[in-house]
């Protein structure tokens, strides 16, 4: 699996002119699927980006994870994280997960992140969306179970 991680100060996701999730502040994650992932890189990757000490402290560093905040998370299906793009003009999508397999391992993220306490919203699988975001920092990072 992999995530591109980045610290808002809200977010949210339109599909057909009607939001369909939004947060405060706290974590949109664009959230990729590969085919060999399983349910382990799931839990790996919810507790794991839930942890990220990336949130400031009273003294200015990055010393607070999303749950030490009360952050919220906002997650978003992205296949095309694992979009090649070394040959061509074209990326090649061969690596991402099919349909099936991603929606199953998405829909066990968010379970995940919501068992771990965190006020959560998504996009929806598999629709044209618009995400609209205020990245604070910026601070965005790539976060793989592998």
């Amino acid at each position: 699996m992999r995530a591109v991680v980045q610290r808002v100060g809200k977010s949210s996701v339109t599909v057909d002119g009607q939001v369909v999730g939004a947060i405060e502040s706290g974590l949109l994650v664009l959230l990729g699927v590969a085919p060999e992932d399983t349910s382990k890189e799931v839990e790996f990757l919810a507790k794991k980006i839930v942890g990220l000490r990336i949130f400031e402290d009273d003294a200015g560093k990055m010393n607070r994870s999303l749950d030490e905040i009360q952050g919220e998370m906002l997650v978003v299906s992205q296949f095309t994280l694992y979009g090649d793009c070394r040959k061509g003009r074209r990326p090649s999508f061969i690596s991402a997960a099919p349909p099936e397999l991603a929606e199953k391992l998405y829909e066990e993220f968010v379970s995940a992140v919501d068992m771990l306490g965190i006020k959560i919203a998504t996009g929806k699988f598999g629709a044209m969306m618009d995400v609209a975001l205020v990245n604070q920092g910026p601070v965005t990072l790539i976060v793989e179970s592998k």
